[in-house]
Protein backbone atom coordinates (compact mmCIF):
# COMPACT_ATOMS: atom_id res chain seq x y z
CA UNK A 1 0.00 0.00 0.00
CA UNK A 2 1.01 3.60 -0.60
CA UNK A 3 0.24 6.48 2.24
CA UNK A 4 0.41 9.93 1.61
CA UNK A 5 2.24 11.29 4.80
CA UNK A 6 2.15 14.36 5.84
CA UNK A 7 5.85 15.97 6.90
CA UNK A 8 7.22 19.03 8.46
CA UNK A 9 10.49 20.44 6.66
CA UNK A 10 13.19 22.44 8.91
CA UNK A 11 14.71 24.07 5.22
CA UNK A 12 17.23 25.96 6.58
CA UNK A 13 18.60 28.03 9.31
CA UNK A 14 15.17 29.52 9.89
CA UNK A 15 13.00 31.05 12.37
CA UNK A 16 9.85 28.56 13.46
CA UNK A 17 7.76 29.79 11.56
CA UNK A 18 10.07 29.00 8.70
CA UNK A 19 9.59 25.13 8.93
CA UNK A 20 7.44 24.28 6.08
CA UNK A 21 4.74 21.43 5.23
CA UNK A 22 4.82 18.65 2.48
CA UNK A 23 2.97 15.69 1.61
CA UNK A 24 4.62 12.42 0.93
CA UNK A 25 3.86 9.57 -0.59
CA UNK A 26 5.66 6.57 1.49
CA UNK A 27 6.09 3.48 -0.02
CA UNK A 28 5.04 -0.08 1.84
CA UNK A 29 7.09 -1.01 4.04
CA UNK A 30 10.50 -2.92 2.78
CA UNK A 31 12.05 -6.03 3.82
CA UNK A 32 12.47 -5.29 8.21
CA UNK A 33 10.19 -2.37 8.27
CA UNK A 34 6.52 -1.54 9.56
CA UNK A 35 4.67 1.47 8.85
CA UNK A 36 4.14 3.51 12.06
CA UNK A 37 0.96 6.06 12.72
CA UNK A 38 2.15 8.76 14.37
CA UNK A 39 -0.44 9.61 17.44
CA UNK A 40 2.62 11.75 19.68
CA UNK A 41 6.18 13.17 19.09
CA UNK A 42 7.63 15.91 20.29
CA UNK A 43 10.10 19.09 20.55
CA UNK A 44 13.34 18.85 22.41
CA UNK A 45 16.75 20.34 22.54
CA UNK A 46 17.69 18.86 19.50
CA UNK A 47 15.41 20.50 17.32
CA UNK A 48 15.74 23.83 18.61
CA UNK A 49 19.77 23.33 18.01
CA UNK A 50 18.97 21.84 14.69
CA UNK A 51 17.31 24.93 13.61
CA UNK A 52 20.27 26.89 13.93
CA UNK A 53 22.46 24.01 12.47
CA UNK A 54 24.24 23.86 15.64
CA UNK A 55 23.58 20.08 16.56
CA UNK A 56 26.17 17.76 16.81
CA UNK A 57 26.17 15.26 13.20
CA UNK A 58 22.90 16.38 12.07
CA UNK A 59 21.76 16.12 8.82
CA UNK A 60 22.26 18.05 6.14
CA UNK A 61 19.46 20.86 5.61
CA UNK A 62 16.48 20.65 4.72
CA UNK A 63 15.08 17.27 6.66
CA UNK A 64 12.66 16.55 8.80
CA UNK A 65 12.85 16.43 12.18
CA UNK A 66 11.62 14.35 15.51
CA UNK A 67 14.39 12.84 17.69
CA UNK A 68 11.25 10.01 19.21
CA UNK A 69 7.53 8.78 18.23
CA UNK A 70 4.61 6.81 19.52
CA UNK A 71 2.56 5.60 17.26
CA UNK A 72 0.36 2.64 15.82
CA UNK A 73 1.77 0.02 13.20
CA UNK A 74 -0.47 0.14 10.21
CA UNK A 75 1.62 -2.18 7.83
CA UNK A 76 4.44 -4.82 8.04
CA UNK A 77 7.10 -5.76 5.40
CA UNK A 78 8.22 -9.21 4.61
CA UNK A 79 9.65 -10.47 7.67
CA UNK A 80 8.02 -9.03 10.28
CA UNK A 81 5.59 -10.28 12.17
CA UNK A 82 1.65 -8.81 11.04
CA UNK A 83 0.81 -9.52 14.36
CA UNK A 84 2.51 -6.14 15.00
CA UNK A 85 -0.02 -4.48 13.20
CA UNK A 86 -2.38 -2.41 15.38
CA UNK A 87 -0.08 -2.37 18.62
CA UNK A 88 0.96 0.86 20.13
CA UNK A 89 4.98 1.36 20.07
CA UNK A 90 7.33 3.98 20.73
CA UNK A 91 11.19 4.20 19.24
CA UNK A 92 13.79 6.59 18.83
CA UNK A 93 14.68 8.05 15.56
CA UNK A 94 17.06 11.10 15.95
CA UNK A 95 15.08 12.73 12.88
CA UNK A 96 11.94 11.73 11.13
CA UNK A 97 9.29 11.61 13.25
CA UNK A 98 7.56 15.00 12.71
CA UNK A 99 5.25 13.58 10.25
CA UNK A 100 2.14 11.53 10.08
CA UNK A 101 3.30 8.20 9.16
CA UNK A 102 7.01 7.05 8.50
CA UNK A 103 8.83 4.43 7.90
CA UNK A 104 10.92 2.16 10.57
CA UNK A 105 12.85 -0.36 11.18
CA UNK A 106 10.97 -3.10 13.64
CA UNK A 107 13.67 -4.07 15.66
CA UNK A 108 13.55 -0.33 16.77
CA UNK A 109 10.17 -0.67 18.25
CA UNK A 110 9.30 -0.66 22.02
CA UNK A 111 6.28 -2.36 23.32
CA UNK A 112 4.05 0.84 24.73
CA UNK A 113 2.20 -0.78 27.84
CA UNK A 114 -1.65 -0.85 27.62
CA UNK A 115 -3.62 2.07 29.13
CA UNK A 116 -1.19 4.61 28.91
CA UNK A 117 -1.77 8.22 27.13
CA UNK A 118 0.60 8.46 23.71
CA UNK A 119 1.18 11.77 25.18
CA UNK A 120 2.53 10.78 28.58
CA UNK A 121 4.40 8.10 26.89
CA UNK A 122 6.26 10.79 24.52
CA UNK A 123 7.76 13.10 27.91
CA UNK A 124 9.68 10.31 28.49
CA UNK A 125 10.87 8.24 25.43
CA UNK A 126 14.58 10.03 25.02
CA UNK A 127 13.76 12.30 27.97
CA UNK A 128 13.44 9.10 30.50
CA UNK A 129 16.26 6.66 28.22
CA UNK A 130 18.99 9.62 29.04
CA UNK A 131 17.75 10.30 32.44
CA UNK A 132 17.60 6.85 33.17
CA UNK A 133 21.20 5.89 32.16
CA UNK A 134 22.97 9.01 33.43
CA UNK A 135 21.31 7.89 36.88
CA UNK A 136 21.95 4.60 37.10
CA UNK A 137 24.19 3.40 34.46
CA UNK A 138 27.02 6.71 35.27
CA UNK A 139 26.41 7.99 38.33
CA UNK A 140 25.37 4.83 40.06
CA UNK A 141 24.09 7.40 43.24
CA UNK A 142 22.75 5.32 45.83
CA UNK A 143 19.94 5.53 48.25
CA UNK A 144 20.39 8.53 50.09
CA UNK A 145 22.76 10.44 48.52
CA UNK A 146 22.78 13.97 47.39
CA UNK A 147 22.27 14.95 43.56
CA UNK A 148 22.42 18.62 41.91
CA UNK A 149 20.27 18.53 38.61
CA UNK A 150 20.92 21.71 36.43
CA UNK A 151 17.88 22.86 34.12
CA UNK A 152 15.14 20.95 36.75
CA UNK A 153 12.47 21.98 34.86
CA UNK A 154 13.31 21.06 31.55
CA UNK A 155 12.23 17.42 30.00
CA UNK A 156 15.60 15.36 31.20
CA UNK A 157 15.62 17.79 34.51
CA UNK A 158 12.07 16.66 35.77
CA UNK A 159 11.99 13.44 34.61
CA UNK A 160 15.74 12.88 36.67
CA UNK A 161 14.22 14.68 39.68
CA UNK A 162 11.47 11.75 39.70
CA UNK A 163 14.01 8.66 38.82
CA UNK A 164 16.10 10.04 41.79
CA UNK A 165 13.08 10.69 44.45
CA UNK A 166 11.81 7.14 43.60
CA UNK A 167 15.33 5.76 44.47
CA UNK A 168 15.60 7.83 47.69
CA UNK A 169 18.03 10.14 46.33
CA UNK A 170 17.39 13.82 47.66
CA UNK A 171 17.78 16.30 44.67
CA UNK A 172 19.06 20.50 44.00
CA UNK A 173 17.61 21.59 41.39
CA UNK A 174 18.81 24.68 39.53
CA UNK A 175 15.32 26.41 37.47
CA UNK A 176 14.40 29.84 37.04
CA UNK A 177 12.36 31.50 39.95
CA UNK A 178 8.94 30.71 37.89
CA UNK A 179 9.51 27.15 38.14
CA UNK A 180 10.60 26.27 41.62
CA UNK A 181 7.01 25.63 42.45
CA UNK A 182 7.38 22.74 40.08
CA UNK A 183 10.59 21.59 41.56
CA UNK A 184 9.36 21.35 45.02
CA UNK A 185 6.29 19.56 44.16
CA UNK A 186 8.85 17.03 42.44
CA UNK A 187 10.50 17.45 46.23
CA UNK A 188 13.65 18.84 45.23
CA UNK A 189 15.13 21.84 46.74
CA UNK A 190 14.88 24.42 44.00
CA UNK A 191 17.76 27.43 43.64
CA UNK A 192 17.89 30.24 41.29
CA UNK A 193 20.12 29.23 38.28
CA UNK A 194 20.20 33.30 37.38
CA UNK A 195 21.37 33.76 41.03
CA UNK A 196 25.02 34.72 40.28
CA UNK A 197 26.10 32.85 43.79
CA UNK A 198 24.00 29.85 42.61
CA UNK A 199 26.69 27.42 43.10
CA UNK A 200 27.63 29.29 46.91
CA UNK A 201 23.67 28.26 47.08
CA UNK A 202 24.41 24.79 45.93
CA UNK A 203 27.40 24.19 48.39
CA UNK A 204 25.41 25.48 51.57
CA UNK A 205 22.64 23.02 51.18
CA UNK A 206 25.08 20.05 51.12
CA UNK A 207 28.86 21.32 52.08
CA UNK A 208 30.45 18.50 51.88
CA UNK A 209 29.73 18.18 48.16
CA UNK A 210 26.72 16.03 45.89
CA UNK A 211 27.54 12.75 45.20
CA UNK A 212 26.85 14.03 41.45
CA UNK A 213 26.04 17.07 39.30
CA UNK A 214 23.89 16.82 35.91
CA UNK A 215 25.16 19.31 33.87
CA UNK A 216 23.72 20.48 30.46
CA UNK A 217 25.15 23.68 30.21
CA UNK A 218 28.09 22.94 29.93
CA UNK A 219 30.66 26.41 28.88
CA UNK A 220 32.61 27.93 31.60
CA UNK A 221 30.16 26.70 34.57
CA UNK A 222 31.09 23.37 33.80
CA UNK A 223 34.16 23.69 36.21
CA UNK A 224 32.06 24.82 39.02
CA UNK A 225 30.05 21.88 38.38
CA UNK A 226 33.37 19.65 38.91
CA UNK A 227 34.06 21.55 42.13
CA UNK A 228 30.00 20.85 43.58
CA UNK A 229 30.95 17.39 44.00
CA UNK A 230 32.26 15.18 47.08
CA UNK A 231 35.43 13.60 46.96
CA UNK A 232 34.26 10.49 44.93
CA UNK A 233 31.60 12.19 43.27
CA UNK A 234 30.67 11.89 39.68
CA UNK A 235 29.92 14.71 37.07
CA UNK A 236 27.88 14.06 34.08
CA UNK A 237 27.92 16.40 31.55
CA UNK A 238 24.79 16.07 28.54
CA UNK A 239 24.85 19.32 26.55
CA UNK A 240 25.89 22.35 25.97
CA UNK A 241 23.17 24.47 25.71
CA UNK A 242 25.14 27.75 26.98
CA UNK A 243 26.98 27.89 22.86
CA UNK A 244 23.22 26.95 21.83
CA UNK A 245 23.52 31.04 19.98
CA UNK A 246 27.03 31.23 19.69
CA UNK A 247 28.73 31.89 16.20
CA UNK A 248 31.58 28.86 14.81
CA UNK A 249 31.45 25.64 14.61
CA UNK A 250 28.65 23.74 16.56
CA UNK A 251 31.23 20.67 17.35
CA UNK A 252 33.48 23.33 18.91
CA UNK A 253 32.09 23.09 22.43
CA UNK A 254 31.82 19.57 22.48
CA UNK A 255 35.14 18.77 21.66
CA UNK A 256 36.50 21.53 24.50
CA UNK A 257 33.88 19.29 26.80
CA UNK A 258 35.10 16.11 26.26
CA UNK A 259 38.55 16.98 26.31
CA UNK A 260 37.92 18.69 29.89
CA UNK A 261 36.17 15.66 30.81
CA UNK A 262 38.52 13.15 30.31
CA UNK A 263 41.25 15.01 31.74
CA UNK A 264 39.18 15.51 35.23
CA UNK A 265 38.18 11.53 34.80
CA UNK A 266 41.50 10.36 34.91
CA UNK A 267 43.21 12.74 37.19
CA UNK A 268 44.49 11.54 40.16
CA UNK A 269 41.75 11.62 42.46
CA UNK A 270 38.72 9.53 42.76
CA UNK A 271 36.00 11.63 41.19
CA UNK A 272 34.25 10.51 38.15
CA UNK A 273 33.28 12.93 35.02
CA UNK A 274 31.51 11.57 31.80
CA UNK A 275 29.87 13.42 28.37
CA UNK A 276 26.63 11.48 27.79
CA UNK A 277 26.02 10.45 24.32
CA UNK A 278 22.26 8.96 23.87
CA UNK A 279 23.97 7.47 20.48
CA UNK A 280 27.17 5.60 22.39
CA UNK A 281 28.16 2.48 21.14
CA UNK A 282 25.29 2.58 18.13
CA UNK A 283 27.80 0.70 15.88
CA UNK A 284 27.06 -2.61 17.99
CA UNK A 285 23.51 -1.89 16.85
CA UNK A 286 21.95 -5.16 18.69
CA UNK A 287 23.39 -3.91 21.75
CA UNK A 288 22.42 -0.70 21.53
CA UNK A 289 18.77 -1.87 20.61
CA UNK A 290 18.89 -4.20 23.70
CA UNK A 291 19.97 -1.62 26.28
CA UNK A 292 17.82 0.75 25.07
CA UNK A 293 14.61 -1.53 25.33
CA UNK A 294 15.73 -2.49 28.59
CA UNK A 295 15.88 1.29 30.11
CA UNK A 296 12.72 2.30 27.83
CA UNK A 297 10.89 -0.26 29.57
CA UNK A 298 11.65 0.39 32.99
CA UNK A 299 10.89 4.29 32.52
CA UNK A 300 7.54 3.10 31.01
CA UNK A 301 6.60 0.45 34.12
CA UNK A 302 7.38 3.54 36.26
CA UNK A 303 5.22 6.21 34.60
CA UNK A 304 2.43 3.05 34.31
CA UNK A 305 2.73 2.54 37.82
CA UNK A 306 2.42 6.28 39.08
CA UNK A 307 6.08 6.87 39.86
CA UNK A 308 6.63 9.38 37.06
CA UNK A 309 4.64 11.85 36.40
CA UNK A 310 4.62 13.46 32.94
CA UNK A 311 5.41 17.23 32.51
CA UNK A 312 3.49 17.81 29.39
CA UNK A 313 3.80 22.06 28.77
CA UNK A 314 1.49 21.63 26.34
CA UNK A 315 0.08 19.32 22.81
CA UNK A 316 -0.39 20.92 19.41
CA UNK A 317 -1.43 19.26 16.50
CA UNK A 318 1.45 18.61 13.84
CA UNK A 319 0.22 21.07 11.35
CA UNK A 320 1.51 23.96 14.52
CA UNK A 321 4.55 22.68 14.76
CA UNK A 322 5.91 26.04 14.05
CA UNK A 323 3.94 27.32 16.78
CA UNK A 324 5.20 24.19 19.39
CA UNK A 325 9.11 25.18 18.12
CA UNK A 326 8.48 28.77 19.47
CA UNK A 327 7.10 28.20 22.46
CA UNK A 328 9.74 25.52 23.73
CA UNK A 329 11.95 27.84 22.55
CA UNK A 330 10.59 30.76 24.79
CA UNK A 331 11.96 29.12 28.00
CA UNK A 332 8.53 30.66 29.43
CA UNK A 333 7.60 26.44 29.88
CA UNK A 334 7.50 23.09 32.22
CA UNK A 335 7.56 20.15 30.88
CA UNK A 336 7.70 18.88 27.32
CA UNK A 337 5.75 20.54 24.07
CA UNK A 338 4.08 17.80 22.62
CA UNK A 339 3.50 17.27 19.01
CA UNK A 340 -0.12 15.28 18.53
CA UNK A 341 -1.62 14.14 15.30
CA UNK A 342 -3.98 16.56 13.28
CA UNK A 343 -6.75 14.97 13.60
CA UNK A 344 -6.83 14.41 17.36
CA UNK A 345 -6.08 18.12 17.85
CA UNK A 346 -8.23 19.71 15.25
Amino acid sequence: MTVTATQIVMPGRVEPHGLEHRDTDLPAPSSGQVMLRMEATGVSFAEQQMRLGRYYDQPAFPFVPGYDVVGTVVATGPGVDPGLTGGRFAAVTKTGAWASHLLLDAADLVAVPDGLDPSEVETVLVNGITAWQMLHRLAKVRRGGTIVVLGANGGVGSTLLQLARHAGITVIGTAAQRHHDLVRRLDATPVDYRDPDMYEKVRALVPGGADAVFDHVGGSGLKRSWQALRRDGTLVSYGAASAKNADGNARLPFLAAYARIKQWHFSPNARRAYLYNFWDGIKQRDTFRARLREDLTSVLSLLAEGALVPQIAARLPLGRAADALALAESRTVAGKVVLIADEAGS
